[in-house]
Order: C-alpha cells, then sequence, then structure tokens
C-alpha cells in the first residue's frame, strides 16, 4: 500500500516516482533535475497535490563501464533529443548489479554521461533492480512487464497512463525499439490535439 493510502500499485509506483524526484533530488544529493516537480504518470497522484504531467517514459537500468554503454547511451540521447520536446523523457537509474559495471559514486556517474554523451535526460541515484532490495520503481516494473533485468540497459517502455507497455533485454537497440516509442508518442500528441 503507498504511503497516502492507495491500494493500487501503479499509483504506488508513481507516489514512489515522485518521492524519489523531491527526497533524493532536492535534499540528499541534487543528482534529479526535473523540469517539474510533477508526477511522471499523470492522474496517479492527485492525492499529493501536484499538478500531473502526461508524458511517455523509457525506464533503464544503466551502467558507465558496461559493452554496451555507448551504443546505448548515444542512441537514448538522440531519442531524448528527437521526443523529448513531445511528451517523452528516458529516465535512467544507474545499476552496479550486473558485473559491478556501475562502482562511481552518483556525482560520478552523472559527470561521466553529461560530459561523455552529454545527455539532457533525467539521471536518478543508483539502486538496485533485482532482488529483495530492488527498488519499487522496478519491483513494478517487474511485476506488471513479466521481465527482470538480467544485465544492464534493460529498457521499459512506460505509457502516460503508467502500463508497462513493453520491456527489452540490452540485445535490442533503442532503434529497433523507436517506432514503437514514437507510435505511444504520437497517439499521445493526438489525444491531446482531441482534448482541446
Amino acid at each position: 500500500m503507498c504511503s497516502c493510502g492507495c491500494e493500487s500499485i501503479v499509483h504506488t509506483f508513481a507516489c514512489v516516482s515522485i518521492a524519489f524526484l523531491t527526497v533524493v533530488g532536492s535534499h540528499t544529493c541534487g543528482f534529479v533535475r526535473t523540469r517539474t516537480r510533477a508526477c511522471l504518470f499523470p492522474g496517479l497522484c492527485m492525492c499529493l497535490g501536484f499538478v500531473s504531467v502526461t508524458q511517455v517514459s523509457l525506464v533503464v537500468n544503466v551502467a558507465s563501464e558496461c559493452g554496451f554503454t555507448d551504443q546505448h547511451y548515444r542512441a537514448l540521447q538522440q531519442l531524448q533529443r528527437d521526443l523529448g520536446p513531445h511528451h517523452f523523457n528516458v529516465l535512467a537509474f544507474p545499476c552496479n548489479q550486473f558485473g559491478q559495471q556501475e562502482p562511481d559514486s552518483n556525482k560520478e556517474i552523472e559527470s561521466f554521461a553529461r560530459r561523455t554523451y552529454s545527455v539532457s535526460f533525467p539521471m536518478f541515484s543508483k539502486i538496485a533492480v533485482t532482488g529483495t532490495g530492488a527498488h519499487p520503481a522496478f519491483k513494478y516494473l517487474t511485476q506488471t512487464s513479466g521481465k527482470e533485468p538480467t544485465w544492464n540497459f534493460w529498457k521499459y517502455l512506460v505509457a502516460p497512463d503508467g502500463k508497462v507497455v513493453g520491456a527489452w533485454d540490452p540485445t535490442v537497440s533503442v532503434e529497433e525499439i523507436r517506432p514503437q516509442i514514437t507510435a505511444l508518442v504520437r497517439k499521445l500528441i493526438l489525444k491531446k490535439r482531441e482534448d482541446l
């Protein structure tokens, strides 16, 4: 159950995301940068008094010293550059669980990603994505997709309503899933136009 009393797992994920953004980003390390203090998954956190921002998200567990690092960071940044202005965000969660390939501090991880790949998408603090210590956000992603990360750069596509609509391992490139992401963003844009 969520701290606000709601029993919905989707709502819990959204509340955890907000708490993570607010507490970790603002008070602990300043590692997370967000444009708003709004819920990443709209319509799910009204009880917290946040104004929702509707967006499509690609949630990725990242690592700086992985064989997939260069290919994925470059493609993720290009995706953010192309779709970011249209209600889309890559959400990067550093993780050191697979091959100890993310050993640095949060500050060093962010510096590496920004300096080497000019990433402009949100970078979260390092977390566990599997096992008993897994962050609640990744527990939700795993439970709803039926796919648990087994290595770095697992990608989860989350629709504006908070539902996981796709999950891919690191052998599937960002370019391969780009059409699905673009279609979901396009659908969101058309819905927003209809709502006007």
